[in-house]
């Protein structure tokens, strides 16, 4: 079984930035793609960024240019950048781990974290 923890969570400005990693348990053996969804009460949760095991990266519409999302595959970690923030960036953020890029864009995810709460203020 493997463990997603969150972190780097926490109050921004609007304008401003944050920063979130995400630390796999243990280390598995083949290749896989990480990413990260967002969620807000009553919404469901949704697609933000994806990198796969090669660093190729995906990014929802709302985020690119503002967010960069990265990897450490040495110590099975996973950030994202948040840049520019936006009161709409407010959400619970959860990162995601899975075999294939195109899994983690569907939100058909293996494993997911916890979840970090990110709060915007305008």
């Amino acid at each position: 079984q493997v463990q997603l923890v969150e972190s780097g969570g926490g109050l921004a400005q609007a304008g401003g930035s944050l920063r979130l990693s995400c630390a796999a348990s243990r280390r598995t053996a083949g290749m896989y793609a990480m990413g990260w969804f967002r969620q807000t009460p009553g919404k469901e949760r949704e697609f933000v960024a994806g990198i796969d095991w090669t660093g190729s990266t995906s990014y929802a519409d709302s985020v690119k240019g503002r967010f960069t999302i990265s990897r450490d595959n040495a110590k099975n970690t996973v950030s994202l950048q948040m840049n520019s923030l936006k009161p709409e960036d407010t959400a619970v953020y959860y990162c995601a781990r899975d075999g294939l890029l195109s899994q983690i864009i569907s939100g058909s995810v293996a494993y997911w974290g916890q979840g970090t709460q990110v709060t915007v203020s305008s």
